[in-house]
């Protein structure tokens, strides 16, 4: 529905003493989120109930009349707001996957709210005193060393969150922190509302495209009430980019993928060009009020690469090499486009001639490996090889716990050799209405020694078409490398196991590397043996064509590198602007143009629908982190290449030991070193995409 919709009053508030929001989780798997009685309306008193228990255990902690102790501050503080994380874990889900304008009131509503809440505690001046007492005596308090690193990421946590403004600064920040919270929520709203409509296309149009596909557009027309024998193509990426690949009616094309790049950018109710200059003028604002030059160098402090020097000279390392390499992929397509009269490769014309590319040169199509890419037996296939890796067995046990849409499958996730339960695994497939685009991960709870927390409950989302009734779900190797890749986010949470909350997350830059480095196992033969089998025949994918897909192995990389690091390259560029006074679109104009792209492409992500950047702050200034993790995910497949088995049982324990199961209770870059040996090479990176590495 678009944003512009009137939104119908919500429903009477339920009360606080019948919320099962506010209530512990019960159930199996020590307790799971009651999907099946949560009700919008119950949302807001819930927030209300946690934010106040919340803040009076700070208060309590901050006016603790003992002298300050590890325990009575570090470690209260580490277990305080559980109910209120309970409340936000749900709504999380709500506001991600099943975004009803009722809910999106409730987001903007109530973001500005909790962003409040949070400053009070972040900017309680008793309560930092206790911290800085602490900090400043941490060399004699008899502290081990992960309790002295979670002191030390507290203090400086605090400080880069402002504690140490005066009463107007943190007045001011405050002020710019809702202002923000507020933006985003609008921002979602209107970048959803966009990504909710539909490209009607005739028979004629559908030309060349997949038979699943269209039959999935073919339902999506029919559920949409459009006339019989019409086709809706949604405007997400996986419905998209099909079209773009094979449909053989160049203008078809062209109309499906000016729908899609401009999202967001349409001069209409859901532009959002001009809260996108807001987000950017607030961010530069408040960085300079923190101390800092620009919103990149304040977002980076806790980051691997700690400067935007540093992330840029790495992007810039890559960038080089990718442009030329893009520049061969078109010369390469352009006696096929010339075959079809097309004189010029447009972007909506670069995936279409790409497969002809492919076609010509491994006598390989996307479309020839999708037979054997059914979800299921690929789903099958990535469990099958966490147990080889890391001892983890998922049993489906759907229809044993709530779930919040039928569509979701759960699965029991056990140490094979025990047989201990370790957590619950909920698999949320298919894209809908109301659904954000792309691919995410999401824990519910993590396990954490402090709050005997030891059953983690988690998910993954994707946003694969979903078949017509009786359908198999045939996916692209993209997609596959999509799934392999969230998948990769839960085996990270899986076996992370650490005693404090705070040192369960990781830097940002660090984040994505466990999940790039499962997307290699994808690919490997072991897995394309047993779960790459036809969706008819059953039959295993032929050694000829697992051949050709090997030689395919670095093909199209300059567009794949260009089309990300560009969207990379701009973040950061708009992050470092000093005063933070842009004009959205032409600042991504002038960007492209002073880096040289291509024209026969666009960003992975314009700005106007550049959800990691403006929908919250936690990627801005932070695209870059993909590359960053891929440095390490290609280096630490090199080691399992070297060793001549993907599945090496002690290389992969050392990965699992040291990188992990660890959290953020050792700093990243040593937990790597002690890995590997060393620190990360940019070699492998550069030699597995086919460029230069001199």
């Amino acid at each position: 529905m678009p944003a512009t919709a009137q939104v119908a009053a919500p429903a009477p508030a339920a009360s606080v003493a019948g919320n099962v929001l506010l209530k512990e989780w019960t159930g199996p798997y020590d307790g799971v989120p009651p999907w099946d009685q949560v009700q919008p309306a119950m949302f807001g008193p819930a927030f209300q109930a946690g934010i106040d228990e919340m803040l009076r255990e700070y208060e309590a902690i901050a006016k603790n009349p003992a002298e300050p102790t590890f325990a009575n501050t570090i470690e209260a503080m580490e277990k305080a707001g559980e109910t209120l994380d309970r409340v936000q874990s749900i709504f999380g889900v709500y506001s991600s996957n099943l975004a009803t304008p009722e809910i999106q009131a409730i987001n903007k509503d109530w973001s500005p709210k909790l962003s409040a809440a949070y400053d009070k505690i972040n900017l309680n001046g008793p309560l930092f005193a206790r911290i800085s007492a602490l900090y400043e005596h941490r060399d004699h308090l008899g502290l081990d060393a992960k309790q002295k690193r979670l002191l030390t990421r507290t203090y400086e946590g605090f400080v880069r969150r402002g504690a140490k403004l005066d009463a107007a600064g943190k007045a001011q920040l405050s002020d710019y922190n809702g202002q923000l919270a507020t933006a985003f929520a609008d921002f979602n709203a209107k970048l959803l509302a966009d990504e909710s409509t539909y490209t009607k296309a005739s028979e004629a149009e559908m030309a060349g495209v997949p038979a699943d596909v269209k039959q999935a557009a073919a339902s999506a027309a029919k559920e949409q009430g459009m006339p019989a024998g019409s086709y809706a193509v949604a405007n997400t990426r996986s419905a998209v980019e099909p079209v773009l690949s094979f449909g053989t009616n160049r203008a078809f094309r062209q109309k499906v993928w000016q729908a899609f790049v401009n999202r967001g950018d349409n001069g209409n109710a859901n532009d959002t060009n001009a809260l996108i200059a807001k987000i950017v003028k607030i961010r530069a604002d408040r960085a300079k009020l923190l101390g800092y030059d620009t919103h990149a160098d304040w977002r980076m402090q806790d980051t691997m690469a700690k400067t935007p020097a540093k992330a840029m000279e790495l992007m810039q390392r890559v960038w080089k090499p990718a442009v030329a390499r893009v520049a061969q992929e078109v010369a390469d397509m352009k006696p096929f486009a010339a075959k079809d009269g097309v004189k010029t490769i447009e972007p909506w014309d670069y995936r279409f001639y790409q497969e002809k590319v492919r076609k010509a040169k491994y006598d390989l199509s996307q479309d020839e490996i999708k037979p054997y890419f059914e979800l299921n037996n690929l789903v099958d296939g990535m469990f099958w090889s966490a147990e080889q890796l890391y001892g983890m067995k998922f049993t489906e046990n759907t229809g044993k716990v709530p779930v919040f849409h039928p569509d979701i499958r759960t699965f029991e996730v056990t140490d094979a050799k025990t047989g201990e339960v370790t957590g619950l695994f909920y698999f949320d497939t298919y894209a809908r209405q109301g659904k954000r685009s792309g691919a995410w991960a999401t824990t519910y709870r993590s396990r954490a020694g402090l709050l005997g927390d030891k059953i983690v409950l988690g998910s993954n989302n994707n946003n694969f078409t979903k078949p017509a009734a009786g359908q198999p779900v045939l996916i692209s190797l993209d997609d596959a490398s999509t799934l392999w890749h969230e998948f990769g986010h839960a085996i990270h949470y899986y076996l992370s196991d650490v005693k404090y909350p705070s040192l369960g997350g990781t830097p940002r830059d660090f984040v994505e590397y466990p999940s790039q480095v499962n997307e290699n196992w994808l690919l490997t033969r072991p897995v394309l043996d047993k779960f790459a089998r036809h969706y008819k025949t059953g039959a295993p994918m032929p050694e000829a064509l697992v051949k050709k897909i090997e030689a395919s192995d670095s093909f199209n990389q300059g567009f794949a590198t260009v089309e990300y690091l560009s969207s990379a390259l701009v973040d950061m560029m708009l992050h470092t602007t000093k005063d933070g006074v842009v004009d959205p679109d032409k600042f991504e104009r002038e960007a492209l143009a002073k880096l040289g792209m291509p024209k026969e492409m666009v960003m992975r992500h314009r700005l106007p629908q550049f959800g990691h950047l403006f929908s919250s702050d936690s990627y801005s200034a932070g695209y870059y982190s993909y590359l960053w993790s891929e440095t390490m995910d290609a280096d630490t497949w090199a080691a399992f290449e070297a060793a001549g088995n993907p599945y090496d049982p002690k290389i992969a324990e050392a990965f699992k030991t040291y990188l992990l199961s660890t959290g953020n209770e050792t700093d990243r870059a040593d937990a790597y070193r002690q890995f590997r040996g060393r620190d990360p090479e940019v070699e492998a990176l550069l030699k597995r995409r086919g460029f230069p590495t001199n």
